[in-house]
């Protein structure tokens, strides 16, 4: 699993037919440093992650990706590669608050 941060949104109006009705985000993985660390730190890259749960744009989420991510679709053969499976409510680590939701 991956821990990311919602970036943004995709608007595909022309898609394969199983990803009708489905949500895209664009999410940025958060890194954890080290043991030590006291916030998580936004990584490179991002990714397109499909969501059925409602996530908005500045929300950490878990991501899963490849055949995880195609078990936790709404619909087990969609074409999918990142899905959201979790809207985060807190990361702690070792006693720290790294995240906390609003």
């Amino acid at each position: 699993m991956i821990l990311a941060k919602v970036e943004g949104s995709v608007v595909a109006t022309k898609k394969n037919a199983k990803m009708t009705g489905t949500k895209f985000l664009v999410v940025r993985p958060l890194v954890i440093d080290s043991p030590a660390a006291k916030e998580l730190r936004l990584g490179q890259s991002t990714l397109v992650a499909s969501d059925s749960l409602g996530a908005g744009e500045g929300d950490c989420v878990l991501v899963v990706q490849g055949s995880s991510a195609r078990l936790a679709a709404e619909d087990k053969n969609s074409p999918v590669d990142a899905v959201v499976i979790g809207i985060v409510d807190a990361v702690d680590l070792g006693k720290r608050i790294l995240y906390k939701a609003e």
